[in-house]
């Protein structure tokens, strides 16, 4: 991919697409992770003098549908703030395609893409029309590279110039390196609530790590496909056969899968709930799996601390309530104290690294989501594709 540090920037007008998919919550900002993460490319644009604009998403508005709770006027005082200079929110007129891009050095904020009728279609109009605005597109929300929308694919391809973000390309290396030139051991840390959102990346875990920590209703449906009792836990009852086709490669595989050997238990309401632990054999039909017990704990901690390289997706329990914490931190202690080289992603798992106060310690932290899943179970990813097909053409 032709990245953005060969481009020329200065007065260029440059269309920046970034995500800046952000919760909300009657119009303030609840977490700016990913808005933290944009800056560095933003303030490089401007700092090169680009005549900058800026494309994102936010949540889902009914396609074409002007949604005032969704706009993106909150992200843009947000930015303003942080980059100490204006930064214009634009709505979508039929005065903006013709309008020129801001002043060297100067940056607008384009409403909510998805506001317009044809970005989730990846419309080609609408992407000839976001071409039109620029001479360079640069693509940098990876989070939204598995997408084929008109601002993450069709504009790429349309562009006068289009090449990588800075931000992606971190993404795409960090990724790289633990998927296909670890150095070994390599150990997967997979949680989370369902298997059939994962089984994928699972299956394609199998043939490329050498260790693989298992947590969360993924793990509980997995034990229900095995025959042991589960309570009321968070499962997959219709999954049961994905599980168990899941476990029978599981063990035609080299890779080792240490099992649980103990649980921490609750009930609702979970929050006011106490944590007590169980052998495998004895969940009882009204306690809920919430963590992994401190003897299942151990086991993790010794296989991450062989690991030179080790990729983290989903937490291991219900670590947002402090009785059912403990498996998640410990996790998490010894992912950051193993020394390897790590990735960690999912906003579940950035928010237990937030919590546990370990957030600067760990390789890399990916804020990518889906386009994280799919990167790591080895799909090609639409965003990626296109950027390297200009690439090829200049």
């Amino acid at each position: 991919m032709l990245r953005m540090t060969d481009c020329k920037l200065e007065r260029q007008r440059v269309l920046l697409r970034e995500d800046l998919n952000v919760p909300m919550d009657q119009g303030r900002i609840m977490n700016a992770e990913r808005l933290k993460a944009a800056l560095p490319t933003i303030r490089t644009l401007l700092a090169a003098k680009a005549r900058l604009m800026l494309l994102s998403h936010l949540g889902r508005p009914h396609p074409g549908e002007v949604d005032p709770a969704l706009s993106l006027a909150p992200i843009a005082e947000w930015l303003a703030k942080e980059l100490g200079q204006p930064v214009p929110l634009q709505s979508w007129t039929d005065e903006i395609w013709r309008e020129p891009a801001p002043l060297p050095g100067a940056v607008i904020l384009f409403e909510n893409v998805r506001f317009l009728p044809g970005e989730r279609e990846d419309d080609k109009v609408l992407a000839e029309r976001f071409a039109s605005l620029c001479d360079l597109f640069v693509m940098d929300a990876f989070a939204t590279a598995h997408r084929a929308e008109a601002s993450t694919h069709g504009v790429i391809l349309k562009a006068p110039k289009a090449c990588a973000g800075p931000l992606l390309i971190q993404e795409v290396e960090a990724l790289t390196r633990v998927l296909t030139a670890p150095e070994r051991p390599l150990v997967a840390v997979v949680g989370g609530a369902k298997v059939s959102t994962k089984i994928e990346l699972l299956n394609a875990l199998l043939s490329r790590v050498d260790g693989l920590i298992l947590g969360g209703g993924i793990l509980n449906t997995l034990l229900l496909a095995q025959g042991f009792p589960i309570g009321q836990s968070l499962c997959e009852p219709d999954a049961l056969d994905t599980a168990q086709s899941f476990l029978a490669a599981a063990q035609a595989s080299r890779t080792e899968i240490p099992f649980p050997v103990d649980l921490v238990v609750g009930h609702l309401p979970i929050a006011t709930s106490e944590a007590d632990i169980r052998t495998l054999d004895k969940i009882a039909a009204d306690e809920m799996i919430l963590d992994i017990g401190p003897m299942t704990a151990g086991r993790y901690e010794t296989l991450i601390r062989s690991a030179k390289t080790i990729l983290w997706n989903g937490p291991l329990g219900v670590f947002e309530c402090d009785q059912f914490a403990q498996g998640t931190r410990r996790v998490a202690e010894a992912i950051v104290q193993s020394g390897a080289f790590t990735v960690v992603g999912g906003g579940d798992s950035l928010a237990a690294l937030d919590k546990f106060k370990l957030a600067a310690r760990v390789s890399y932290r990916s804020t990518a989501g889906g386009a994280f899943l799919e990167f790591a179970e080895g799909r090609s990813l639409p965003a990626l594709e296109a950027l390297a097909e200009r690439a090829r053409e200049a």
